[in-house]
């Protein structure tokens, strides 16, 4: 099944007459391309070239390719064939000569388009290590105490890489001794040194190995003997001489040791795996029996805790549904109106600029009130400002290729009007918007985010910028809370901006960097702050983007909405702890094995997360304390609900675009069957109508 609207720009026509200005008499049959295959370095560029030939081999006259990259972030390919390699890999170049009888929207960087293709493999090489070196090793040890050495290095681009593979040696076996991960253990006193070699390099470090004066490990525990999966408690250890003073310099090193608890069958069989943290910090992921040992050198502490299941699970009542089936439906946003009534509005994507407005004040009885029409294909991302007068869209796709955002006075929604727009500098395409103290922050071509004044909303300007100077850089999604912009960046990761309360004299007018964190999958789509009430901490968390290969359709990718193929997604939600924004870790992730996200919502008051799981549907996560660890494993997933509609665009399969709880009740976005509106029943209600 394949649907297009009739309003769509069509381009099929101007392509047919530019690669085919005359009529030859032999068809393509083929695309070779030169070279067939090609290796770079990072930095370096090629000219690729492209020949369309008949089924007998010769060239057919006229015909030209254009050329498109399968990783525009690791390998940055222009319509003409010239590329330039931003990371390492194996990437995929693609050469197409357009059907002349597709009746799409194409453009340079589309896989929908069914002509004629060919593709070749692009190897970018690591760039060479210029040096090696430790992190954090110390000058001197304890006999008996164990140490592990970690290797990283510089390459020749300047990028510090961790966790480079090594081989590791100590100087005197007697004295110290290695496994193959860098663990020395230090057995007598004396001068030695710990040796690692990479590739043609070999560097030294010497350690001072010092009589161990620890006579025993002490070990502290939780007052708690019983604690629910997830909870994170910590065990503080220290060493003591005879005497009973504390002993300062040798290291404690943590092991844990689980079994089935035999009072509680759900432990049975399932094992009960946990983590312990080298700073002390526990967490179980199965109920069980846990032992906690501390270690240094002979010297050997335990305590144990009995681990119970966390039991937050709650049913979700349906409340409502206004179908949307004839076209596929985009991000959502819900307010109250200036009237105190509650409003809602969603767009729709791929197909002629639609965003629809409604009445859900009654969340049983949703009510259609309006549509905006802007010249697009796509309306992906609306915002609402806090006064609810101000709504901003994204526009895609415009047949005149001048995209940007559109502002719109819904002060009255019944009556939405069109304000302004605003698309100098953002020709190439708005996929998302955040709209913040009178300010739009409009993700630019997925390359940066530009800044909008909007305080006289029929008269924008912009006032600032912000890009990262990365090879290949990419921006996905930005969002913004008490004075910060949080980026999603795909690759580049997760980075904190002060835009005026970070602290670092930034303002909507002068972004101010103030950490990042890179992202090793790559798929970084969707950010969320989240500041934990009950720990103090910042959490970053960053949403992966991802498809499974679909079998039948191999060599489209993404989502198949025009083929009419549901699709699947892959990924998982990133917990960076960014209380320090000079130093942020990547603590705990939730996971589906089969699934991936796309956005999220994170109610900081009630620590509760909204995540739209695409296939998987809506799922509501308990983000309560200390976050370590597996998530889900941890069974701290509260609800879920899939919003299956036999009617929908795609009957009857979920992919749940975007969630936001509001007043009680949870809106959700779906794309193939429109908007929804569920709750949270309260623990032990017995309300009719669950799902």
């Amino acid at each position: 099944m394949t649907r297009r609207s009739a309003s769509r720009p069509r381009f099929s026509a101007v392509l047919a007459a530019l690669l085919f200005p005359a009529v030859a008499a032999a068809q393509p049959a083929s695309i070779a391309i030169e070279p067939a295959s090609l290796e770079l370095d990072v930095g370096e560029t090629a000219q690729l070239a492209a020949a369309v030939l008949d089924a007998g081999g010769e060239p057919v006259d006229g015909a030209q390719v254009v050329f498109f990259s399968g990783n525009r972030l690791a390998l940055t390919v222009t319509p003409a064939g010239f590329v330039s390699a931003n990371r390492p890999g194996e990437h995929e170049v693609t050469a197409l000569l357009p059907d002349q009888a597709f009746d799409g929207n194409w453009d340079y960087y589309s896989r929908s388009d069914p002509g004629l293709r060919a593709e070749i493999t692009v190897v970018v090489n690591d760039p060479p290590l210029a040096t090696i070196f430790f992190e954090g090793a110390p000058p001197r040890a304890w006999v008996g105490t164990e140490v592990r050495f970690s290797l990283a290095g510089e390459d020749a681009a300047g990028e510090v890489q961790r966790g480079i593979p090594a081989a590791y040696g100590t100087s005197d076996p007697g004295l110290a001794v290695s496994d193959e991960f860098g663990l020395v253990s230090f057995l007598a006193e004396g001068r030695v040194e710990v040796a690692a070699m990479s590739g043609e390099m070999t560097i030294y470090h010497a350690v001072e190995v010092l009589p161990n004066p620890t006579a025993r490990v002490v070990l502290d525990a939780p007052t708690e003997n019983e604690v629910r999966v997830g909870d994170v408690i910590r065990f503080d250890a220290r060493t003591e001489d005879a005497d009973g003073d504390a002993v300062r310099g040798p290291r404690v090193r943590f092991a844990v040791e689980s079994r089935p608890d035999a009072f509680r069958p759900e432990s049975l069989a399932a094992g009960a795996p946990a983590q312990i943290l080298p700073d002390g910090r526990f967490v179980a992921e199965q109920p069980g029996v846990y032992t906690v040992v501390a270690m240094s050198g002979d010297r050997v502490a335990r305590r144990s805790v009995r681990v119970v299941p966390r039991n937050v699970k709650r049913e979700v009542e349906f409340l409502g549904h206004a179908r949307v089936s004839d076209r596929v439906t985009g991000d959502l946003w819900v307010w109250e109106g200036v009237d105190g009534r509650d409003y809602a509005v969603h767009g729709t994507w791929n197909a002629e600029g639609h965003a629809y407005f409604y009445d859900v004040t009654d969340p049983r009885n949703m009510e259609l009130i309006d549509t905006v029409q802007v010249d697009a294909r796509t309306v992906n991302d609306v915002k609402v400002s806090e006064d609810g007068t101000v709504c901003a869209i994204s526009r895609e796709g415009a047949s005149n290729r001048r995209n940007g955002v559109v502002l719109l006075d819904c002060t009255n929604p019944q009556e939405v009007e069109i304000l302004a727009s605003f698309d100098q500098g953002l020709t190439g395409g708005v996929h998302n918007v955040f709209l913040d103290n009178n300010h739009v922050y409009a993700v630019n071509n997925g390359r940066r985010w530009d800044v909008i004044n909007i305080e006289d909303p029929r008269n924008p300007f912009r006032v600032s910028r912000y890009e990262t100077d990365s090879p290949g850089r990419s921006v996905h999604d930005v969002w913004v809370r008490d004075g910060i912009a949080y980026q999603a960046g795909r690759t580049d990761g997760l980075i904190m901006v002060d835009v005026g309360g970070g602290g670092m004299g930034g303002s909507p007018n002068t972004p101010v960097e103030m950490g990042r964190f890179p992202q090793i999958t790559g798929w970084n789509h969707a950010v969320w702050p989240f500041r934990s009430p009950s720990t103090g901490k910042l959490y970053v968390i960053g949403g992966d983007e991802a498809f499974h290969l679909n079998p039948r359709r191999p060599d489209a990718g993404g989502i198949l909405w025009e083929e009419g193929i549901p699709s699947r997604a892959k990924g998982w939600l990133h917990f960076v702890d960014f209380t320090d924004p000079a130093a942020p870790e990547e603590i705990a992730r939730f996971q589906l094995a089969d699934s991936g996200p796309h956005n999220l919502w994170v109610d900081w008051e009630e620590e509760i997360m909204y995540v739209g799981y695409y296939d998987a549907g809506l799922r509501v996560v308990d983000v309560s304390g200390e976050l370590i660890g597996d998530l889900y494993r941890q069974e701290r997933e509260i609800a879920r609900f899939f919003p299956e509609d036999n009617e929908g665009f795609l009957a009857n399969a979920a992919f749940t675009w975007g969630p936001q709880p509001h007043k009680g009740t949870i809106f959700l976005a779906d794309f193939n069957s429109g908007l929804w509106a569920v709750r949270l029943k309260e623990p032990g209600e017995d309300a009719a109508g669950g799902n």
